[in-house]
């Protein structure tokens, strides 16, 4: 039984964007990132949608008179290539997967966007915290019409995010920042990486009832 002060089954409707919906008022900070988030919801995300390049689902409070926008998130189809990782990264990804021979390609999820409006951030909501949850329960139910075995995410590489992240059981693709870099190619001369891959094993990963504070 779901232990969160607000929860997101009870409370919230849980329904794919329209057009309709994406005029709803939608703001979730001041950092360039929480802009970029805006700017998807409201100009990006039917295009991505018509596009099949991603789906995007929001979460509808209709508790009180007008319909607020508690988040939103887009997930699409990605897979995890063994032939493009290091070694130890691909051990990481291989260590609960029995079989003497492994494929080259695993089927995953990837979440593209998570949006939380900043009137339901913080400890009063875990909003974050349920829409992983949610996913999780999503893509490792049996009736689910394809096989999808990790969770993806290209985290904003800033702390807070990255820790959001870890505590909710993603782990990080590359060791370090540079081993990211070299993998990646990206240029020495980048001030930093601007996301750093996380992934996250549906099979083994239990999903939350309570907050993780």
């Amino acid at each position: 039984m779901s232990s969160y002060p607000y929860d997101i089954n009870e409370q919230c409707l849980i329904v794919r964007l329209t057009p309709e919906l994406a005029t709803l008022p939608f703001e979730c900070g001041n950092t360039d990132g929480d802009k970029d988030l805006e700017d998807f919801f409201h100009n990006q995300a039917i295009h991505f949608s018509k596009e099949r390049l991603g789906q995007t689902y929001c979460l509808i409070d209709n508790n009180g008179e007008v319909a607020e926008l508690v988040a939103f998130f887009t997930v699409s189809n990605d897979s995890i290539k063994t032939t493009f990782i290091p070694k130890k990264a691909v051990n990481k990804i291989e260590r609960k997967i029995p079989g003497r021979k492994h494929l080259h390609t695993y089927p995953a999820v990837l979440l593209g966007r998570l949006g939380v409006n900043k009137k339901y951030q913080g400890r009063e909501y875990f909003i974050g915290q349920q829409i992983i949850n949610y996913i999780k329960i999503w893509f490792s139910e049996d009736d689910n019409k394809t096989g999808c075995r990790f969770l993806v995410v290209g985290a904003y590489n800033k702390q807070n995010v990255l820790d959001f992240y870890e505590r909710n059981k993603f782990k990080f693709l590359y060791a370090d920042e540079e081993t990211e870099r070299t993998e990646q190619h990206i240029p020495n001369d980048a001030e930093t990486i601007y996301t750093r891959h996380m992934f996250l094993d549906l099979l083994h990963t239990e999903v939350l009832i309570r907050p993780i504070v």
